[in-house]
Parts: structure tokens; sequence; C-alpha cells
């Protein structure tokens, strides 16, 4: 879909950002042509002690670009409730997809409460994440909305390299692991 610039007000979009390393270039790319607030719906990670840091790096990244951060309730074990039977499920596959629906879609429904017209996420920021599975997952999900999903590989043109140095030179928070418990426990083996 095609974005129209220079349209005044500015269309509102909520971003769902996982971290303040991807948060620390995808918003630049918005602004010109969205009113942008940044949404922090990440109940997957774990430990919770992990989620406050990330927290804290993705907040701090907002605010350096004076956009409206709100963070969602963290809710581990509804998250973890709907792991239910893909416990062992490989790095990128059917677990991973629902972790990526299951953010996406409380985005997407905070996003219809508050009257935003589009939604987008910094997931695909990552050479490690998929960003044709994060894409069709939010357009799937956003016609039950009717809501614009905004679907982009933010890592082209070097935007994973973008994100690092900006994280780097911010001195923020860099994660070494995707989030989750089970991510976090294969970190733990290696």
């Amino acid at each position: 879909m095609e974005i129209q610039t220079n349209t005044e007000p500015k269309p509102r979009l909520l971003l769902h950002a996982c971290c303040g390393v991807c948060n620390s270039y995808v918003p630049e790319l918005l602004l010109p042509n969205f009113d942008v607030t940044v949404y922090y719906e990440n109940s997957n990670i774990y430990p919770s002690e992990e989620f406050d840091r990330r927290l804290e790096a993705a907040k701090t990244m907002a605010e350096s670009f004076g956009i409206p951060f709100i963070q969602a309730p963290y809710k581990p074990e509804e998250w973890l409730a709907g792991t239910k039977g893909l416990e062992n499920a490989p790095e990128k596959g059917a677990r991973c997809s629902y972790c990526v629906a299951f953010r996406l879609a409380k985005t997407l429904d905070f996003a219809k409460q508050m009257d935003f017209e589009w939604v987008a996420t910094t997931l695909s920021v990552s050479r490690r994440k998929n960003a044709q599975m994060i894409n069709d997952i939010g357009e799937r999900l956003s016609v039950n909305y009717g809501i614009n999903f905004l679907g982009r590989d933010w890592k082209k043109n070097g935007g994973e390299n973008i994100s690092q140095e900006r994280a780097k030179k911010a001195g923020i928070y860099r994660q070494n692991y995707c989030g989750c418990i089970f991510s976090y426990k294969a970190r733990q083996k290696e």
C-alpha cells in the first residue's frame, strides 16, 4: 500500500516496538508521513528483569524522537499459555509465528480502541526475523480490525546495522537473545 505524503493532519500510526535497538531507527522512517506513537507489547519476554531493561531502552529511544510511548500490561502467563504444545518448536517455527501473532493482535486491538489508522512493527529490523512471515501475519490480522498494516522489511538498506550503531551510540541496553523463555534457555546452553 502506498503512503500519501504531506497530508495534514498526518495519519496516526501505532508502532509496536520490541526493544530499544529496533526502536532506534524505524521511527525516523515513519515520522515524515505519520503521527507515530510507540507501543511496547512484549509479554513474551523472560525474565521480568529483561522485560524491564528492554522497556527502558525502547522508552529512551522513543523519547529521543519526541514521540509518545505507551507500555502494555506485562502478562507473561497469558503469552506462555498459548505456547502449549510448541515448547520444542524450532526457532523461526510455529512458536515464533504464534509470538508475532500474539503481540500484533494485542497491538491491533489497542490501536482499534484508540482510533489509530495504521499499525506497524519494528520486528523486521533484525536479520534473525523473517519479515515476510511478520508482514503476512500483520496483514492477515489487520483485516479483522479494519486498520491498515504497514508491512516493511526494515533491515533492508542497512537498517539493522544503523539500528545497532544508534543503540550503541545512545548507550542503551542491547540484548543477546530473542526474548522468550525458550530462547533464553537455548542461549544459556551455548
